[in-house]
């Protein structure tokens, strides 16, 4: 296969890929977010303690978690069929690919969010601060670099489920790989998109650890005095 033959082909599957991993990230985060902070709040000595409540939500997302992507998406067809009419292509991935991303990215976000300084959080309701407050003014903000980090980690992950998607027909650089690479023995084209595949998760790598060293590194050198920031945070 020539060049001329292969860039056609790996043009469509990198925008693939891209649109498959932009809209799963863009829902996990919608979903993980509010779902990971929900299980800080509800733990013991959380803002909003209910044991009962946090034990479920944490043992839905565990099994959730433990599912291999192979068998969600088998597992998701019915669903995924009632919400996108297909089983197959790239719309009917972004399907598994969210509902897998959420719970995943849902403990990300509880480990992010305790590391917050639990000092921070009783000055503020020391001074009148409610949950939304809190949440809003000191868990988030302050959490935002292990955030970005947590989402960097999710997209990456994402590529390698998209990957696997490709094996059922959804599209992008895994099926590329699969039905050139591997069922004709295109091997040039297949290492070609093992390459493009690590260029990209470099670079989103790159792009994520810069972005959350520089927001660690504004949060720790740079604004106002801590106790402006507690008064501003209670307001």
């Amino acid at each position: 296969m020539t060049w001329s033959e292969m860039q056609p082909l790996l043009e469509q599957a990198c925008w693939d890929t891209l649109y498959m991993v932009g809209w799963s990230t863009l829902i996990a985060v919608i979903g993980g977010l509010p779902l990971g902070i929900l299980l800080v709040l509800t733990d013991r000595g959380g803002l909003l303690q209910n044991l009962a409540a946090n034990k479920v939500i944490g043992q839905i997302v565990n099994i959730a978690r433990s599912l291999p992507f192979i068998i969600l998406m088998v597992a998701l067809m019915g669903f995924t069929r009632s919400i996108t009419g297909t089983t197959i292509g790239v719309e009917a991935a972004i399907v598994p690919l969210a509902v897998g991303a959420i719970p995943f990215f849902a403990r990300l976000v509880e480990t992010a969010v305790r590391e917050v300084d639990h000092g921070l959080v009783e000055a503020v309701q020391a001074m009148g601060g409610n949950t939304w407050t809190i949440v809003r003014k000191v868990l988030v903000p302050e959490s935002l670099p292990s955030l970005i980090s947590s989402t960097t980690t999710t997209i990456v992950a994402l590529i390698g489920y998209s990957a696997m998607a490709g094996t059922v027909g959804a599209g992008g650089l895994g099926d590329i790989a699969i039905r050139y690479g591997y069922q004709r023995f295109e091997t040039q084209l297949m290492w070609i998109t093992v390459a493009i595949l690590a260029v990209v998760i470099s670079l989103i790598q790159f792009a994520g650890d810069y972005a959350a060293r520089s927001l660690h590194r504004r949060g720790a050198h740079s604004g106002p005095a801590p106790k402006l920031r507690l008064l501003k945070a209670a307001s």
